[in-house]
């Protein structure tokens, strides 16, 4: 058999395979079995008629790929923690990658919103902020200390508080989701309203320069982790709504475990905001330019984490097999 007939006979099959692999928890011991007495004769097929190409090392990896799922061992559970943040967040956001973009333009779209509406209605921010903290941030302002709000606790406590309210706030954005994605949005609108109207309140007091080192400080990477949080409810969400050629109950697991692995894979950001919150933004006589490069150092790890890594990881994986192809349609044409 050419090799490029054998290729597209078998693609699909082991394209399957690979969701099988990253489904590994959902698939039945039967899928599993027929999966791996699959794909290990068709590398032995391989082995033996094309030892050199392409599609070879392909199965070879994928057959490695679904043997480690079924005997992995402790010492091999400890090893996953470190591909769980290198390739299994990064796989799935590429595979959320539409809900991470309808995520943020929920989010931009209610914070622009909020500064239109607290520009055109200065009262604006009593409503959406509340009274007490309005008030008390139009004191620390005639204090001379703007930001006072970011020291006014001690900084292990507030460390505390804050990580535990923002892992919540993400926890509920994504299990809002189970009541479809419209609840995921409510939320994120929220939050983008209150954004929106904050700093532009900031800005009505002529403090925006200020606020915003203050605010982004720790907000690049807290705020970014909120967006990535909402597409991880709208994933589970969007399964529920649109379950496609699955069982509505199989597509709500899926989108579940989907969306669980996202916001596991965010906790370690939400600490290292709440740090940041609780022992640097505090410190506002730092110098303009470290604080930048605090959040533009942030801004880059987290659109290289959530958006090139991904990206990356899928193009070199769909260019393999594209490469294969390709050398199974040549070697087809030589011969």
């Amino acid at each position: 058999m050419k090799e490029v007939v054998f290729i597209r006979q078998n693609i699909d099959k082991w394209r399957k395979t690979e969701q099988t692999v990253e489904d590994f928890e959902l698939a039945s011991p039967d899928e599993l079995a027929d999966a791996y007495i699959d794909v290990t004769s068709d590398l032995a097929f391989a082995q033996t008629h094309y030892p050199d190409s392409r599609i070879t090392l392909y199965l070879n990896n994928l057959a490695s790929a679904l043997h480690n799922e079924l005997y992995r061992n402790k010492r091999e559970k400890w090893s996953r923690i470190l591909t769980f943040w290198t390739r299994e967040v990064p796989d799935t956001m590429w595979e959320a990658r539409r809900e991470l973009l309808s995520s943020l333009l929920i989010f931009v779209a209610s914070a622009l919103l909020g500064v239109l509406s607290q520009w055109l209605d200065a009262d604006f921010a009593r409503f959406v902020l509340g009274d007490r903290y309005v008030e008390m941030t139009l004191n620390n302002i005639a204090a001379g200390d703007p930001m006072g709000v970011y020291n006014s606790q001690e900084g292990t406590l507030m460390f505390i508080g804050i990580t535990t309210n923002n892992v919540w706030v993400s926890f509920l954005v994504f299990a809002l989701g189970a009541l479809t994605s419209f609840a995921t949005g409510w939320i994120l609108f929220q939050n983008g309203l209150m954004v929106g109207t904050f700093q532009t309140f900031f800005a009505q007091q002529g403090l925006l320069w200020p606020s915003f080192l203050a605010i982004w400080l720790h907000g690049t990477l807290e705020i970014s982790a909120i967006v990535v949080a909402g597409a991880a409810g709208l994933a589970m969400g969007n399964s529920l709504l649109f379950p496609g050629t699955y069982s509505r109950l199989t597509s709500f697991r899926r989108g579940a475990k989907r969306g669980l692995r996202i916001i596991v894979g965010i906790v370690p950001i939400f600490i290292a905001a709440a740090l940041i919150e609780s022992f640097m933004t505090r410190h506002t006589e730092w110098p303009d330019g470290v604080r930048l490069a605090v959040i533009l150092t942030s801004a880059a790890f987290i659109i290289y984490y959530f958006i090139i890594l991904p990206f990356k990881r899928n193009y070199q994986h769909g260019k393999e097999t594209d490469n294969a192809l390709q050398d199974a349609d040549v070697r087809s044409e030589n011969e």
